[in-house]
C-alpha cells in the first residue's frame, strides 16, 4: 500500500465552506457557501446522503476536513498555490475495492483491485482536493474517493464528489489551508 503524505494547501488563515443542495428537482446542483458568498457546485447524482455508501453516486452529509490535494501536470494555469499540491501522473490511482487493505487510499498503477486513475483524459481532477471522508478512520463500504474536483462542461452529477468551477478553484486555493472544513448539509 502506498501512502502519500500532504503539503500544507497555503499558509493563509484557514476558510469554512458550506455545501447544501439547490432548491428543486436536480438532486445534483448544489450551493457552496464560503466567505459570505454563494456559488454553484456540482453533488452526487444521488444529491445528499446520511446514509453514504460505496457505489451510492451520493454526496456524503457531514464535515469533512481537506487532508491535501494533488495537481495534473496540465494544471499550470491555476494560481501560484497549486505548488502545494501534490503532482500526479499516469502511475497514480484511488482504491474503491472495500475489501482491499487499501481502500480509499493513493495507489500505484498497475494495481489489480478496483480503482479510478487520478489523472484522466476529461480533465476533472487536474486540481482535486482529498476530503476526509472515511480517510483518516476506514470502514468498509462505506465510501471511497470523495474529492473536491471540477466541474464538467455541462455541470453535471459526480459519482459523489462536491465539483466547482475552475475559476472558483483557482478562488479557493489561494486561500485554503490543510485542515479546512466543508459542512456538507443534508
Amino acid at each position: 500500500m502506498l501512502t502519500i503524505p500532504f503539503k500544507p494547501l497555503s499558509r493563509k488563515p484557514k476558510i469554512q465552506m458550506t455545501v447544501c443542495r439547490a432548491p428543486g428537482r436536480v438532486p445534483h446542483r448544489g450551493f457552496l457557501r464560503v466567505s459570505g458568498c454563494v456559488f454553484p457546485c456540482s453533488l452526487g447524482r444521488s444529491g445528499i446522503s446520511v446514509f453514504k455508501r460505496e457505489g451510492d453516486g451520493a454526496t456524503p452529509a457531514g464535515s469533512m476536513a481537506i487532508l491535501g490535494g494533488y495537481r495534473s501536470p496540465a494544471a499550470w494555469r491555476f494560481s501560484p498555490a497549486i505548488q502545494f499540491l501534490k503532482k500526479t501522473d499516469g502511475s497514480l490511482g484511488w482504491c474503491d475495492a472495500s475489501g482491499h487493505p487499501a481502500y480509499n487510499r493513493p495507489v500505484r498503477l498497475p494495481f489489480s483491485a478496483s480503482h479510478e486513475r487520478m489523472l484522466r483524459s476529461d480533465r476533472l481532477y487536474d486540481i482535486c482536493l482529498v476530503l476526509d471522508w472515511n480517510v483518516t478512520r476506514r470502514a468498509c463500504n462505506r465510501g471511497s474517493a470523495i474529492f473536491m474536483h471540477l466541474t464538467r462542461p455541462d455541470s453535471g452529477p459526480t459519482q459523489g464528489c462536491i465539483a466547482v468551477d475552475p475559476k472558483l478553484m483557482r478562488g479557493l486555493l489561494a486561500r485554503l489551508l490543510k485542515g479546512a472544513q466543508i459542512l456538507v448539509k443534508a
